[in-house]
Order: structure tokens, then C-alpha cells, then sequence
């Protein structure tokens, strides 16, 4: 697979991470902690971390507070993608974006299909924008979560916030 181009500058991006799940806790939060580690070690700054249970008006209000938050350029959450009944993250960022990236949730339904085959088409992980704000939804599963960090996100995350912010 081809590499992006590489990035003029080391930049580092104030990110978000919420967890949207009705059982995890922050000792129990595997994919929340490994997305917290992956910006990390990319020298990104966690700047808020949180985990909510999977309610739609109270995730969308969470992330509106962080795009209000001008230290956070992206907001990275995990769970809540699929179909089953409490499954309403996709909704609730749906709603809020201005501007969609479908290809990304083409790419990565891409990517889960060569690694857990059909499967993947119940996975509604979408990114986009919302005012300033990069947002990327994910499953959470720690492998989807691993899988969309390092052949989606860390490789464009400069690159994408670099544009929105002119």
C-alpha cells in the first residue's frame, strides 16, 4: 500500500476521545485506552478523555462541547457503530457534521473485510467535520480501533487538520 506524502512539520494535534459504551469503565476501556496511546505515541496530545453510555443526546452534547473547545482539533470516539437497538453513535455524529468523509468508512469497511470478512458491513463508522472539528467514530472493538488508527488516521491526521485550519 502506498504511504501518504509526507507531512512538512511535526505538528501536534489536541485530540478527544470519547468512549460511547453502557458496560466500560476506565479500567475496563481497551480500545479507549489504546486510542489514547496511539496519539500519544504519535505526539499528539490527549487533551479529554471520557466514556459515556450509549445515549444519543448525550454523546452529541459531549462532542459539541469539545468542538467548542479550541485546544481540540480532533475528536476520536469508539463504540456504538453497529446495528443492535442501543447502537445510536452513528446518528448522533451523523447529525452534527457539515462536511462527510465517505471514503473513510469505505476504506475501512475496505480493511475489516480482508480481515474478518462480511461482518464488515455492519460496522457504520464515519468521519467528517463539524465546524473546525475532525471527527472520526469507530467501532469498539480494540482491533477495528488499531486497524483505522494505523492505516487511517495517524497517516492523515496532520495532513486533514493542516486543511481545516487553513
Amino acid at each position: 500500500m502506498p504511504l501518504p506524502h509526507p507531512d512538512l512539520a511535526a505538528v501536534t494535534v489536541g485530540c478527544a476521545v470519547l468512549t460511547v459504551s453502557d458496560t466500560r469503565t476506565p479500567e475496563t476501556d481497551t480500545s479507549g485506552q489504546l486510542l489514547q496511546a496511539k496519539l500519544t505515541a504519535a505526539h499528539h496530545a490527549v487533551v479529554a478523555y471520557t466514556i459515556l453510555p450509549d445515549e444519543p443526546e448525550a454523546v452529541g452534547r459531549q462532542v459539541q462541547t469539545w468542538v467548542a473547545n479550541g485546544s481540540i482539533a480532533v475528536i476520536v470516539l469508539n463504540g456504538g457503530t453497529g446495528i443492535a437497538p442501543r447502537d445510536t453513535t452513528y446518528e448522533a455524529i451523523a447529525a452534527l457534521l457539515s462536511k462527510t468523509l465517505p471514503g473513510f468508512g469505505e476504506i475501512f469497511r475496505q480493511l475489516s473485510y480482508a480481515e474478518i470478512g462480511s461482518r464488515a458491513m455492519a460496522s457504520r463508522a464515519i468521519a467528517g467535520v463539524c465546524e473546525s472539528t475532525l471527527i472520526f467514530s469507530l467501532p469498539g472493538s480494540s482491533k477495528a480501533v488499531a486497524l483505522a488508527m494505523d492505516q487511517l488516521i495517524l497517516p492523515e491526521l496532520v495532513h486533514l487538520t493542516t486543511q481545516l485550519r487553513g
